[in-house]
């Protein structure tokens, strides 16, 4: 126990009044610690003489800020450090041998990081959950390794996939739930282990909502390598590319049906942004811009009423100059709309043949353009798979010769075989 070590040590070394900072289950690779930041606090106060820890991977493990600390932040303060195990006391002169065990450290941190990393690979290649079950799922009591519905927390999720659906946007849901007193995800877990609830349980954010209309796994999916850090120093995780990600379908049971899942992303990439005055246009999403393609945005006057609501055009509205305003009111737009949907009404009941005749050729063009698009992409993907193999045997050579290390080959032949393996459904399904 380092805290009876260190208690004995004070003691028998006259040390009076210890206080002890303790970070359980917080890696030593990051500084960022809530304790080890109380103790600096303290320190930059004047309130500390003596920093004592068992040895030197109790203060961190990379090596650099850990010589930062003990070479120059305490010194600066004139505060005395002592790592026990180590033999190093900065009040009896310089340790030699100090900086090469804080790089053993950093060493043996990043060694365990890079073992660590290539079991969660081989884990999650082999389809098994990498990550905490989302908002909506609890871990299974007989098999750790899976993921079963939570009831109460699952009505809660397909309830905002409907009223994405139905229109509404992450702000929206999110005021919503809010005024229903839904308890948030955190409020959820707490009252589920019998804990107090946080403050402000009903508090959903917007990009809470915006977290669960993106999440696959809602369709009883595993999505594994969604993200990746730079170094084992860094907290930071970057998001991977679709290509870079694997995904293994029916791996537990669906909250929310595929179809439901596609229909919401089709909606949020043409998402329509509410307005100062809290509505949408009726045409928000809807119009572009003939001249240069962009969106016309919506916009509300609200010195008037609701006749003198317009739209613009994007380009001109950001100042880049690029375009001019092609300023129309939303109620000139449904009068155009409305023309057009009379006189296709009236085509229909006039020459029931002649609409028909037209309705078919306008398919037959839009067909035969999917056609051959859909053609032209084949082509690219089965170019693209013999690339792959070729890329495959390269880079197996280079692990043979060492060129690249093994860790690097197993990382990239994995990107590639998956990258590979989507390309091969994807021309099947087409064939």
């Amino acid at each position: 126990n380092q805290k009876a070590v260190l208690s004995k040590y004070a003691a028998d070394n006259g040390f009076t009044n210890p206080v002890f900072f303790i970070d359980d289950g917080v890696s030593g690779v990051t500084f960022d610690r809530p304790n080890f930041n109380r103790m600096i606090a303290e320190i930059e106060a004047g309130n500390v003489a003596t920093v004592i820890v068992k040895d030197m991977s109790r203060l961190g493990r990379d090596y650099l800020k850990v010589g930062y600390y003990t070479e120059i932040f305490f010194v600066e303060r004139d505060v005395r450090y002592i790592a026990i195990n180590d033999g190093v006391d900065s009040a009896k002169g310089d340790n030699d041998f100090t900086p090469f065990r804080n790089l053993f450290n950093d060493f043996y941190a990043k060694d365990t990081s890079k073992k660590v990393r290539a079991i969660k690979r081989a884990q999650g290649q082999a389809g098994e959950h990498l990550t905490k079950p989302p908002y909506g799922y609890i871990v299974s009591p007989a098999d750790k390794k899976q993921w079963i519905v939570d009831e109460e927390a699952a009505a809660v999720v397909k309830r905002v996939f409907d009223l994405c659906i139905g229109g509404k946007g992450p702000m929206q849901i999110a005021k919503i739930l809010k005024e229903d007193k839904v308890l948030t995800a955190k409020a959820h877990y707490a009252k589920k282990k019998g804990k107090a609830l946080p403050e402000n349980p009903y508090d959903w954010r917007d990009s809470t909502i915006v977290g669960i209309l993106e999440r696959m796994d809602y369709c009883g999916h595993t999505v594994n390598f969604k993200s990746y850090s730079t170094s084992h120093k860094l907290k930071k995780r970057i998001p991977t590319t679709k290509e870079q990600q694997a995904v293994f379908y029916n791996t537990h049971e669906a909250i929310v049906e595929d179809a439901v899942f596609e229909r919401v992303q089709e909606l949020r990439a043409n998402k329509r942004r509410p307005t100062k005055a809290d509505r949408q246009g009726l045409f928000s999403g809807l119009v572009y811009c003939a001249d240069c393609g962009s969106k016309l945005h919506f916009a509300t006057c609200k010195s008037f009423n609701g006749s003198q609501d317009h739209y613009r055009c994007a380009k001109y509205k950001s100042n880049t100059g690029s375009c001019t305003a092609h300023f129309i009111r939303e109620e000139v737009l449904r009068q155009i709309v409305w023309s057009r949907i009379f006189d296709v009404t009236a085509l229909f009941f006039d020459d029931i043949m002649a609409f028909h005749e037209m309705m078919y050729q306008q398919r037959s063009a839009e067909t035969e353009k999917e056609m051959k698009r859909r053609k032209r992409e084949v082509g690219q993907a089965k170019k693209r798979i013999v690339e792959l193999d070729r890329i495959f045997k390269r880079i197996y050579e280079d692990d043979i010769s060492g060129a690249i290390s093994h860790d690097r080959f197993l990382k990239l032949s994995a990107e590639y075989e998956a990258e590979q393996r989507e390309l091969e459904e994807k021309v099947k399904a087409d064939q």
